[in-house]
């Protein structure tokens, strides 16, 4: 059974300093001992890049991209799935959800999965599992 990984989970489980890390790491590290297949899209990827670059610097988005993401399926976002998740997004009409959350929505439908590895309460509004307490 796959489970989707955002980008709120995946930065608090790299980022020692983050009141979650502990958390996040040992679910990450239990995901993969269990055997679920974890995955996400390449927005996120950017998002959590970017997010790793500006608060802390490079050495973090190497480990990130070295060690993190040779362990997950990142599927790239095509045109059709983003046009989805603008559409999501300007319906919902809140300020706070991210076009990366709507696209990761209108993914997450379309594979039929209903797990969430996200500490991100917009993935439970909008029916989803999250594995995070």
């Amino acid at each position: 059974m796959s489970v989707f990984a955002d980008t709120s989970s995946l930065y608090a489980a790299i980022v020692r300093s983050e009141e979650r890390h502990r958390e996040c790491l040992a679910l990450f590290e239990k995901l993969l001992k269990a055997g679920r297949v974890i995955q996400t899209t390449n927005y996120v990827v950017l998002e959590t890049t970017a997010l790793l670059q500006h608060r802390i610097g490079l050495d973090p988005v190497r480990d990130f991209d070295q060690r993190v993401l040779p362990l997950i399926n990142v599927h790239w976002v095509s045109s059709d799935l983003h046009q989805r998740g603008m559409r999501r997004l300007l319906r919902e009409n809140k300020r706070t959800l991210s076009l990366t959350d709507s696209v990761s929505f209108e993914f997450m439908e379309a594979a039929g999965l209903r797990d969430a590895f996200s500490l991100d309460r917009h993935f439970a509004d909008a029916g989803f599992r999250l594995l995070t307490r």
